[in-house]
């Protein structure tokens, strides 16, 4: 969240970010929340003054009269502070509650616009295959091979729920050890989070729980969530805490199933592995000084980038305007892969959709969750906090699937996941050449 007396100095620049980021928040009520709460907190400090001074009389040597009138004082002091921090922590509960609504400001150089349409493309890699055959979407390749099954997901969990099977298992078990390979290699600390979390972890990371708006799945009584992300789960594993500076940064990935009710999502693009209430992913998360989260971003864009080029696969790189960033993103970079199944009359030849996003949060999620550095001037001060998808694994198979499809209806497995999968082609189940059956067959 944002500090109180920077949303009062800064009100008409909090309401214009409030207003570019599409939002419903109301700036002029923590204002004005937060002018209450200093008139009660003084008015507090006075009468404890007051209390304090009071005792100290009753000390010395009184006649009755005397005494019984700092008793009657010493009552009426009591009472007004009872009232008085009865009505304070009143005040600091819809303080708080209106704080949290408001996000945090957007980089000044993030595009201004509502939808993300109107995110700005900045880079891009690789070019999009030219097909000398019509092509597959990822839904009928994963039917045609075996790999998928939707329906029978459907059957025994609902809808959005599938089952892996036969190569694409060791596909997905590919991607996530390519993944964190890579990351090792680049110092992180590797993880598999819990996939729950508190409310309250949640709330400070900057999910909203509660509601129909709500895309976390909630366990009821126990006050907890499942996880849409371990961005929860790293973001939470260091709350309430004071880091070493000389430690920053802090560099740690996360292995957890994924859970998203993703309510209202709904649309052709949608359809299979886009949008699914549970997934596999790694995720980045870095814990850093003020001064070193801009570089940093900047670092894990990189990464992503390095993980989706060794896949071979074609994207480009967004700059994510205000009205998609999401309350508690400075800014956000998105790589978008190419999908020859998002083809439609405008697109028939596919297009771009997202894989991975990184995100800077700066002091914005470490204040809700109390995350502090002791820094060389004596002081506790937050540190800023980073967010990054190295694999996220049903989009990634979604692109590799559709960009690898050959004409006889086989899959070409990227290089760098061969040594993980342990075969380099995905053909026909009925194909005695099948790589599960020819390893099979090799192993007796």
């Amino acid at each position: 969240m944002l500090d109180y007396k920077f949303i009062k100095d800064n009100l008409e620049a909090v309401k214009q970010n409030i207003a570019n980021r599409n939002m419903v928040a109301d700036a002029d009520l923590v204002v004005t929340l937060y002018d209450e709460r200093t008139t009660l907190v003084t008015e507090l400090q006075n009468l404890q003054q007051k209390r304090n001074t009071n005792a100290a009389a009753m000390k010395q040597k009184l006649d009755a009269e005397t005494r019984q009138k700092y008793i009657d004082e010493g009552k009426n002091l009591k009472d007004s502070i009872s009232e008085t921090e009865s009505k304070l922590a009143d005040i600091e509960t819809k303080l708080d509650e209106a704080a949290r609504k408001i996000p945090n400001m957007a980089n000044p150089a993030a595009p201004v616009g509502k939808v993300d349409t109107e995110n700005l493309e900045v880079k891009k890699v690789g070019t999009p295959r030219k097909f000398e055959f019509k092509p597959k979407d990822h839904v009928q390749l994963g039917e045609s091979l075996d790999l998928i099954d939707f329906d029978r997901g459907t059957k025994v969990s609902g809808p959005k729920f599938y089952y892996l099977k036969n190569e694409a298992v060791f596909l997905e078990q590919a991607l996530i050890m390519y993944a964190l390979n890579t990351l090792r290699k680049h110092g992180f600390t590797t993880f598999i989070t819990p996939d729950v979390a508190k409310e309250e972890i949640l709330k400070g990371i900057g999910f909203n729980p509660r509601g129909n708006e709500s895309n976390v799945y909630t366990l009821e009584e126990e006050g907890t969530c499942l996880v849409a992300t371990a961005e929860i789960t790293l973001g939470g594993y260091h709350s309430g805490e004071i880091l070493d500076k000389s430690k920053l940064p802090l560099f740690y990935c996360g292995l957890s199933h994924c859970f998203r009710r993703e309510a209202g999502a709904a649309g052709h693009f949608s359809k299979g592995l886009y949008r699914v209430h549970q997934f596999d992913k790694v995720e980045m998360f870095v814990y850093c000084l003020p001064e070193q989260s801009n570089d940093l971003h900047e670092k894990l864009r990189l990464i992503e980038e390095e993980i989706f080029e060794g896949l071979g696969l074609p994207f480009r790189v967004v700059d994510t305007c205000t009205g998609d960033l999401g309350a508690p993103a400075y800014r956000k970079w998105d790589l978008e892969a190419w999908m020859p199944g998002r083809s439609d009359a405008e697109h028939p030849d596919g297009d771009y959709g997202e894989v991975t996003s990184t995100s800077n949060c700066t002091d914005y999620q470490a204040r809700r969750l109390n995350v502090k550095y002791h820094d060389d001037d004596g002081k506790n001060k937050y540190v800023h906090m980073l967010n990054g998808t190295a694999i996220a694994v049903g989009r990634a198979m979604l692109a590799i699937l559709e960009n690898y499809q050959n004409a006889d209806g086989s899959i070409t497995v990227p290089e760098v996941l061969v040594p993980y999968c342990g075969f380099d082609k995905i053909g026909p189940k009925t194909d005695s050449t099948s790589p599960l059956y020819r390893t099979a067959k090799a192993g007796k």
